[in-house]
Order: C-alpha cells, then sequence, then structure tokens
C-alpha cells in the first residue's frame, strides 16, 4: 500500500520525537539509567514524549537560526537541559550527572545538519564549545549511547567535517548574526525515515522537500507498507498535523554577542 504525506518542519520534529521516545537504548535508559536531553527546538518535543507532559518549548533552545542568522537565547531566559535518572526528572548539575555516564545510558543531541556520511554538525556560539564541548568527551570516552534527533530539512550537500576547521568564531569576520563554530558528531540519526520505520515498519522516501505559505522547509514523503504499517502511520500524522513550533521574541537591543553583525552594523 501507498500513502503520500507532507510534513513542516514541526509536525517532523514531533514525529522523530516519538521514534526516539520509544528507541530500546532510550526505554531501558529510562527505566535503569540515565538519560540527558540537550537543548534544542527538536529535543523539546522529545522532552514532551518522554516525559508525556507540555513545556514552554520556546524556552527550551539555546543558539538557533532565525530568519536575521544565527541567534542565542539569553541564559537567564533558557530551561535547564532535562535530566532523567531511573525514570524521574532529577535537578542536578550536569558535572555531576556526567560523571555517572555509563554505556548503558543515552545523551540526546539535536543538531542543525547533517550528511550523507553520517556526520551530524552543531553549530557553537560559546567560545568554549557550550554544552557539546562538555558532553562529548564523555560520550566518546565511555561509549554512551548518543541519539540525534534531526529534520530532513537539515540535511547538506558535502562533507561536513571539512567544515569543522575551516570555520570558528575568530575566523569569521563578518556574520549575519553572531559568528559560530562547527562542531561534528557521530551517533544514531532518526529522521522522518527513520522515525516511520521505528513506528510502524513502513518505508518512507523523500518525493520532495520545501514549499510555501507556511510550508517552508516540509518534506514530502512516499510511504510503502502493508496496510496495517501505512494505517498506523496516517493515524500518528492526523494527530500530529497542524503543530507548530512556537514563536522565539529574540531582541537585538538586548544582545550580548558585540561580535554580531547587527551589533556592529547598528549605526
Amino acid at each position: 500500500m501507498l500513502a503520500q504525506i507532507t510534513l513542516t518542519p514541526a509536525e517532523s520534529k514531533r514525529l522523530i520525537a516519538k521514534a526516539v521516545a520509544v528507541l530500546p537504548e532510550v526505554r531501558h535508559a529510562l527505566k535503569h539509567g540515565i538519560i540527558v536531553i540537550g537543548l534544542g527546538s527538536t529535543n523539546a518535543h522529545v522532552v514532551e514524549e518522554i516525559l508525556k507532559k507540555p513545556i514552554d518549548r520556546s524556552r527550551y533552545v539555546a543558539g538557533m537560526v532565525t530568519p536575521k542568522g544565527t541567534c542565542v537565547l539569553p541564559r537567564e531566559r533558557r530551561l535547564k537541559s532535562v535530566v532523567i535518572q531511573k525514570g524521574k526528572e532529577v535537578n542536578k548539575p550536569l558535572e555531576e550527572i556526567l560523571e555517572k555516564l555509563k554505556s548503558t545510558d543515552v545523551v540526546i543531541k539535536g543538531a542543525n545538519a547533517f550528511d550523507a556520511y553520517g556526520n551530524a554538525g552543531v553549530l557553537l556560539a560559546s567560545k568554549s564549545g557550550g554544552t557539546v564541548g562538555k558532553v562529548l568527551g564523555y560520550v566518546r570516552a565511555r561509549g554512551v549511547n548518543l541519539i540525534i534527533p534531526v529534520g530532513l530539512e537539515k540535511f547538506v550537500p558535502g562533507f561536513l567535517p571539512s567544515l569543522e576547521t575551516k570555520a570558528g568564531i575568530f575566523r569569521i569576520k563578518a556574520a549575519t548574526g553572531c559568528p559560530v563554530g562547527i562542531g561534528i558528531i557521530r551517533g544514531k540519526i532518526i529522521n522522518e525515515i527513520e522515525a516511520v520505520k521505528i513506528l510502524t515498519g513502513a518505508e518512507a522516501e523523500v518525493m520532495a522537500a520545501g514549499g510555501i505559505a507556511g510550508a517552508e522547509g516540509s518534506t514530502t514523503l512516499l510511504i510503502s507498507g502493508t496496510k496495517t504499517q501505512v494505517s498506523a502511520l496516517l493515524k500518528i500524522v492526523k494527530k500530529i498535523k497542524g503543530i507548530r513550533d512556537p514563536k522565539i521574541d529574540v531582541s537585538c537591543a538586548s544582545c550580548k554577542h558585540s561580535d554580531c553583525f547587527y551589533a556592529s552594523h547598528s549605526s
């Protein structure tokens, strides 16, 4: 049986989040170990799916790309990264949690890009590398499960690692927004194609990308599977259709990034 579905970026994020929440390693860590969910617009959906409760998704972001360019939500307006230990949300310093991570635990980190070679890229606005710089060493050294939820809208041509040493906050001389570096991470990438397979067993192929009138960044998928599989997916799609990402009010007037293009060209 064939079906065709179009998902906006926000709808895709919810579909991906539903798939991440039922991954075997996530379910095991939820019951027996630790799950660390980094800030990010896709991860905000993941938090809601795992905790089964709504959060203020407009505050579960740090770095972001806005119509003006690369931007950062002020620290005082952000929620803290969610940490779940044996099924319960805990309020402990990240450093303390990182020291306890084992190979059966899970770190969930979104991305700004991914390529055809299994590389994901995270834009770095912090001069110290931010959470990525802090967490990645523990993940690599201990073999912690790294899950990367990222929509097909962020698929990019080329080879992302070639940009890692080329870009950089101090290398970039002009930027629409704040200059950033890019960190390359490797883990289990979950996009819409994987999400469809995980949730229903059906196969998904990309038919088209993009749109207009609010469908910018959308993905149109051709779904093939049994009647049961396709029907299950359509039920999920019916529930997530219409989901939107919250508006995030970012004021250039209160921005602390003096190296931002708009700050340096304010006159």
